[in-house]
């Protein structure tokens, strides 16, 4: 079954109707009109689009210099040999400018300055370090665009958007760094990434480690591929979470479900749900579904930023926000009467869009910021990065939806004209066998549904893992604040100890 954008445009098109090109415009206009759900397409790492950019108290004392190296468009073939603006940015300001080592970003699927100003971790151990900073931003995300206005106007234009060639950029970029910049030659270079970032970051040191001597990892999903992990297991740390987090709370947000569906059968329900979430459409009949992947994508979205002070790297959030959203679920689930549980519901879903008191309504498109480059990433999720999902209603909150390759597979044939390749990251990454690599810290937290696809085991004694109860998504990353849990002092600390074990390794060497 075809769902989402995938039934839209073949019911207004057919499959053979009109050329991929005209249908691949189509679809970028509909996507970024409307507010449809491509379930099998849903960014693992991009909630919908909105908000603002997720900043932090130090945001106004960050400083660098932007910066733009013509790098390849096709580093693996010979036919394509135009290049493009890649955007880094760099900061010396703390570097020892005689072979002082260099914190090398590599960038995620959006804007390189909006992960510059969340990963404070790196800014708060250059001087320690005496680093030198760099942001790398991945190919068709944020200013680095291989074919300018035209990269996503065509699909035949995404084809050279993949991890592999982001990781080429990064080498291409470091080597010619050490080349140009002086005292920069002998260099260490430790990759540092979060989230895909976080896998971009141990592949790299996977795949090239004559440019990196190390690498840390955060909160990356390394093996949330086909047949390394179990598929439901994300949404079993979600469920966790909010079991843990509240009485009743994950209990009843399983049970909403059939609420929804029982006042939504009469116009009335749809009205009454309408201004009981303060949305800015109204609902209809179609929209049923929409809604509940909306509140399914909001459970998940908290849980992925669980922090344990206010932030706003999705959305602006209280501390804790997963206990403050269960305040409002305390009710008996089995006595509970529709209406109150979804007034709980409503309130709760507050908590995560409308803290500041200041938003008029809820927009069933947006979920979080838009820094976040969506449309790149579900061209990554039909080529390469095939992370199943799926819920049985049982060990996990949500209403039950199987994994199914074949229906995904080819929405995909239909929205991009290419189908997935299910193995490819674990032919080309490794899979699960990893151990012939060395310098790679894995960092993943307790309350982070990702690390259910992560390394949170050792696996020799450079391939390690440091686990993080306390911890949400990439919590290591993030500045260190006067709220944060001992256990994530503690993994930074260990994390820096073994920069500076790699940067003596590399001078020994060198």
């Amino acid at each position: 079954m075809i769902s989402g954008f995938g039934q839209l445009l073949f019911a207004l098109f057919g499959p053979l109707s009109i050329s991929r090109s005209a249908l691949f415009g189509i679809f970028l206009t509909v996507l970024l009109n409307n507010s449809y759900t491509v379930l099998a397409l849903k960014s693992p790492f991009l909630p919908r689009h909105g908000g603002s950019l997720g900043s932090t108290a130090k945001d106004s004392v960050i400083k660098y210099k932007t910066l733009y190296f013509d790098q390849k468009i096709d580093h693996f073939g010979f036919h394509q040999d135009g290049t493009f603006k890649q955007r880094y940015l760099v900061n010396d300001e703390h570097w020892y400018k005689d072979g002082g080592p260099i914190l090398f970003y590599t960038g995620n699927e959006g804007d390189i300055t909006w992960f510059c100003n969340n990963t404070g971790f790196m800014w708060d151990v250059a001087e320690e370090l005496k680093a030198m900073l760099v942001f790398a931003e991945h190919r068709y995300y944020g200013e680095s665009l291989p074919f300018g206005k035209d990269s996503y106007r065509d699909p035949k234009h995404l084809n050279y958007l993949s991890s592999e060639q982001a990781l080429a950029d990064f080498a291409v970029l470091i080597k010619y760094l050490k080349r140009t910049v002086s005292g920069c030659q002998f260099s260490p270079v430790i990759a540092i990434g979060g989230s895909y970032g976080g896998m971009l970051s141990a592949w790299m040191r996977m795949k090239y480690p004559n440019v990196v001597v190390g690498a840390l990892s955060a909160s990356a999903p390394i093996w949330q591929f086909p047949d390394m992990v179990p598929c439901g297991d994300f949404y079993k740390i979600v469920t966790q979470d909010f079991t843990r987090s509240g009485l009743n709370c994950a209990a009843n947000i399983r049970q909403s479900w059939k609420s929804i569906d029982n006042i939504s059968v009469t116009e009335e329900g749809l009205r009454w749900l309408s201004s009981q979430f303060t949305l800015c459409s109204p609902l209809k009949k179609t929209d049923v579904s929409d809604f509940k992947a909306w509140l399914q994508e909001t459970w998940v979205n908290l849980a992925m930023v669980d922090y344990p002070y206010e932030a706003n790297f999705l959305q602006p959030l209280p501390r804790w926000p997963v206990q403050v959203v269960c305040t409002f679920l305390r009710f008996d689930p089995k006595t509970v009467s529709d209406h109150l549980m979804l007034v709980g519901i409503s309130d709760a879903v507050r908590v995560y869009y409308n803290y500041t008191g200041n938003v008029p309504c809820l927009n069933l498109s947006s979920t979080a910021t838009g820094s976040l480059g969506y449309i790149g990433w579900y061209y990554q999720a039909c080529t390469e990065m095939v992370m199943p999902m799926c819920t049985d209603g049982v060990q996990d909150m949500f209403e039950p939806q199987e994994w199914n390759f074949q229906a995904f597979s080819d929405e995909c044939l239909a929205l991009f004209g290419v189908r997935p390749r299910a193995d490819w990251a674990n032919t080309v990454y490794g899979g699960l066998d990893i151990a012939s690599h060395s310098n790679i810290v894995f960092s993943n937290g307790g309350l982070d549904p990702w690390s259910g696809g992560g390394v949170t085991r050792n696996i020799s004694d450079s391939v390690v893992a440091i686990v993080i109860p306390d911890g949400a998504h990439h919590l290591d990353l993030r500045y260190n604040n006067e709220y944060d849990p001992q256990s994530v002092l503690s993994a930074r600390a260990q994390e820096v100890e073994y920069f500076k074990l790699w940067i003596q390794q590399a001078k020994r060497k060198g």
